[in-house]
């Protein structure tokens, strides 16, 4: 018998959010972090921005679940009491094939019904970009979902999964075991790793790094300065944080390491000569603080790959994430929630969960994995 409905296996996030969305609809369910704390990973060291889809290609399920993801958000963030800062964005080319371009993304942010404004020098306005405290967020939904029902556990890594005559069993590195009817991999850059416990070796997760440098600038910055795209990256941002630092980056280095979440030696300059051409009061400041991030990219392109793992439907992946995740957890987490209805988990009426109290994460986020400058 299983000891509950559903486990998630990964905290960051993603797997909050889950966890989230299923005690919201009355479903118990354990929220497995292998890692001290929530939200230390790839959910605690990216931008922080959390984006209105206007870029995202039409159609495809990232955006279905960005989009979707902001129609929920406003009181999601407002009954769990995270600040969400509606900035906006700039996206200025600097030449005619960057305002082709340009002029190509405004026509995509209208298919997807996002508010842009081209403004006479070519420049694309995005009102709805904001910013938060990512860190916070995921404290957040944890702490919600604990207090709707979900039993959390930090330090819980499943070394195995093992199949039972009704759903799985997780085995814990610690020597416990859980049973549930059906889990969620969440587990970010370990994804496949999971999944291969399951016989499921479909897909491959690789990291790539981005690189990013704090500030404490001269002056406030009002808006988030967007590059003009390519279609390897979205390349250098210049973006405030909630706590009114200044971040530049991030780089985009692929890599097979995961466990290498240093700052390469040549990423300041590979950042800072596009930061600075975007917002010259950087000119003459150096950065309190610089991190990386990992994200968990699927090979050949593939990301966002949600649905039942290949010869084990009692489990759900929710794999190569990659840094939309934070943008689209709201949405992952309600699609993910009919996966596991589909998967023979019945889900209770949608209720509000009274926000919890949860201590502050201590410092500012992007503190929390940086590698300070003293």
């Amino acid at each position: 018998m299983a000891d509950v409905p559903v486990a998630v296996i990964g905290g960051g996030v993603v797997g909050a959010a889950v966890a989230y969305t299923l005690a919201r609809r009355g479903v118990a369910s354990v929220l497995l972090e292998a890692e001290p704390d929530f939200g230390l990973a790839a959910s605690g060291t990216n931008s922080g921005i959390v984006h209105t889809g206007f870029d995202s290609t039409p159609g495809e399920l990232e955006t279905q679940l960005i989009l979707r993801a902001a129609e929920l958000r406003g009181p999601v963030f407002e009954d769990l009491g995270v600040t969400l800062r509606r900035c906006g964005a700039v996206l200025r080319p600097h030449g005619p094939d960057d305002a082709s371009i340009v002029r190509e993304i405004a026509a995509k942010a209208a298919e997807n019904g996002v508010e842009t404004h081209l403004a006479g020098d070519g420049a694309l306005q995005v009102p709805g970009e904001s910013i938060t405290d990512p860190v916070a967020y995921t404290h957040a939904l944890v702490a919600a979902a604990e207090a709707g029902g979900a039993d959390v556990r930090t330090r819980a890594r499943v070394g195995r999964i093992a199949r039972l005559d009704e759903g799985l069993a997780l085995g814990l590195a610690d020597g416990g075991e859980v049973a549930c009817g059906v889990a969620v991999n969440a587990a970010g850059l370990r994804a496949d790793e999971v999944a291969r416990m399951a016989g499921d070796d479909s897909f491959s997760i690789y990291p790539r790094k981005g690189e990013f440098f704090v500030f404490e600038p001269p002056l406030p910055l009002e808006h988030i300065l967007l590059p003009v795209p390519t279609e390897r990256t979205k390349g250098v941002l210049v973006f405030p944080t909630v706590d009114g630092h200044v971040v530049a980056g991030p780089t985009a280095h692929d890599q097979e390491d995961k466990d290498d979440w240093s700052v390469r030696p040549g990423a300041y300059d590979e950042v800072m000569v596009k930061a600075r051409q975007m917002w010259p009061e950087l000119e003459d400041c150096e950065p309190v603080a610089s991190y990386a991030g990992l994200r968990p990219a699927g090979r050949a392109g593939v990301n966002y790959l949600i649905g039942p793992a290949q010869g084990c439907p009692a489990l759900i992946n929710v794999a190569a994430i990659r840094s939309t995740g934070l943008t689209a957890s709201l949405g992952i987490g309600e699609h993910v929630a009919r996966l596991v209805e589909a998967a023979g988990v019945e889900l209770g009426a949608e209720r509000r969960l009274e926000p919890a109290e949860t201590p502050a994460p201590a410092g500012p986020w992007w503190r929390r994995t940086a590698e300070v400058k003293t």
